[in-house]
C-alpha cells in the first residue's frame, strides 16, 4: 500500500459527534482514487464504477492528519481495481478500509475504452 496524500481534519470536516464526517472522507477517497486511476491508465477520462463495502474502523478527530493509501489489485480490459486504506499519519491507526474500488476508462462517447495496461506504474 502506498500512501499518496494527506488531509488535515478541520472544523468544517466534522459531524455532530465532532469526528470526521464519513461523507467527506469518502469524497476525499474518490478523488484520490480517480487521480490514481488516471496515473495508472495514463488518461484523465475515468469514472468510478464500483466501491465495495466500506469498513469504518476508528474515528479521526479535529486536528488529525490522515493518509490515504491505494494499491492496484488488477487491471481489466477497460478498468483498474484498487484497494484503499486510510490511517492516522501520526499513530498509524487504521481509520477506514475499502477492499475494492473500480475505475473504468471511457472514450469520447462515454463508452468503456480498452487501455492495454497490465502492470502498475
Amino acid at each position: 500500500m502506498q500512501f499518496f496524500s494527506r488531509k488535515w481534519v478541520k472544523p468544517e470536516d466534522l459531524n455532530a459527534n465532532k469526528t470526521l464526517f464519513g461523507g467527506r472522507l469518502l469524497g476525499w477517497i474518490d478523488e484520490e482514487a480517480a487521480i490514481y486511476a488516471m496515473c495508472q491508465l495514463k488518461d484523465k477520462k475515468v469514472v468510478t464504477k464500483f466501491m465495495s463495502e466500506i469498513n469504518f474502523v476508528s474515528a479521526a478527530t479535529y486536528g488529525d492528519v490522515i493518509e490515504i493509501g491505494l494499491k492496484t489489485l488488477a487491471f481489466g480490459r477497460t478498468s483498474v481495481t484498487m484497494q484503499c486504506e486510510v490511517r492516522n499519519k501520526d499513530t498509524k491507526q487504521k481509520i477506514l478500509t475499502v477492499d475494492k474500488i473500480v475505475f473504468v476508462l471511457l472514450d469520447e462517447d462515454g463508452k468503456p475504452k480498452p487501455h492495454g495496461i497490465t502492470m502498475p506504474e
